[in-house]
């Protein structure tokens, strides 16, 4: 893979692209799937999944990943399905989201490393903590999804030729 250079500007809000009452709506939907999770660890969650979608909307086909506890929030989000539609069409491009179940196998090497790459080029500062393989689980979430590179893109089809 490619190095992404790193721009030199503040990081962009992530959590300015919803309004502050649908984030505490998401941040709630998080917590409801994780009982006894702090508040301050959901609201990094949704931050770091709205930064994510976000990346994903502007580097379409391009390889990307969520951690597993970055994928609770984009879980989160999904499920509010008219404030997800409205923040992808805000965003340029509807970013698709493929669960599967985990399985290390399955995902690249340095795909990770590569999504929080990119969005460090899109201009957002991904929580580290929040962005470690599977079997790290330092932050325990009820996401039990795996993603292979191909979440974000228009065509699974292109990915899955690739």
């Amino acid at each position: 893979m490619e190095d992404i250079h790193l721009s030199t500007t503040p990081a962009l809000d992530a959590r300015a692209l919803i309004t502050p009452h649908e984030f505490d709506g998401v941040t709630a939907t998080v917590l409801d799937n994780n009982p006894g999770m702090p508040q301050e660890t959901a609201e990094r969650i949704v931050v770091d999944a709205l930064a994510f979608v976000a990346t994903a909307a502007v580097c379409p086909g391009d390889p990307v990943a969520p951690s597993r506890i970055v994928d609770e929030g984009w879980h989160a989000l999904v499920l509010h399905t008219a404030l997800y539609a409205r923040l992808c069409e805000r965003l340029g491009q509807f970013v698709h989201h493929y669960p599967e179940r985990p399985d290390e196998a399955r995902q690249k090497p340095g795909v990770l490393d590569h999504t929080v790459n990119l969005m460090r080029a899109a201009g957002y500062d991904p929580d580290p903590e929040l962005w470690v393989l599977p079997a790290e689980r330092r932050i325990p979430v009820a996401a039990q999804c795996g993603h292979a590179p191909m979440c974000g893109v228009k065509d699974p089809e292109v990915m899955v030729a690739a």
